[in-house]
């Protein structure tokens, strides 16, 4: 029988052996503006939220992620500037949003060049009520 939290709260299923090793190579190889938003993030630094880097979820690996928000943060480099790139993004975005997940993107350059209004950004997406309708994080 299923439980009732799995229809008011969908997952995606199906982390496979290689997807979650996919995320720990990936975690050994951060961008150099993925390893500085990490450094912003990790330990509860920004409005005491915990964050995840390459998280799997599915057949997905988030760059980083905030369970309690269910709030996904992805980076996008040159590669994404390409029309098919853009297009595989807007699926992986749109699959996110139907399973409840809020996603918000940043160009590198934003984090290399103005990390603190790309925290801001996130802080102010964290703050906003969750789609599961669970208020803001006190901080």
């Amino acid at each position: 029988m299923p439980d009732e939290r799995s229809k008011s709260s969908p997952l995606i299923r199906g982390i496979t052996e290689e997807i979650q090793q996919a995320a720990w190579e990936l975690r050994d190889r951060l961008t150099l503006a993925e390893e500085r938003l990490w450094q912003a993030l990790r330990g509860r630094r920004l409005a005491g939220l915990k964050f995840r880097r390459q998280h799997p979820v599915g057949p997905l690996i988030l760059d980083f992620y905030c369970p309690a928000r269910k709030l996904v943060v992805e980076l996008d480099g040159e590669v994404h500037d390409r029309p098919a790139q853009r297009e595989r993004d807007d699926v992986r975005t749109a699959r996110l949003k139907a399973y409840g997940y809020r996603v918000i993107r940043f160009r590198n350059e934003e984090v290399l060049e103005d990390l603190s209004s790309v925290l801001k950004r996130i802080e102010q997406a964290a703050m906003t009520v969750a789609p599961d309708g669970l208020p803001p994080v006190p901080q």
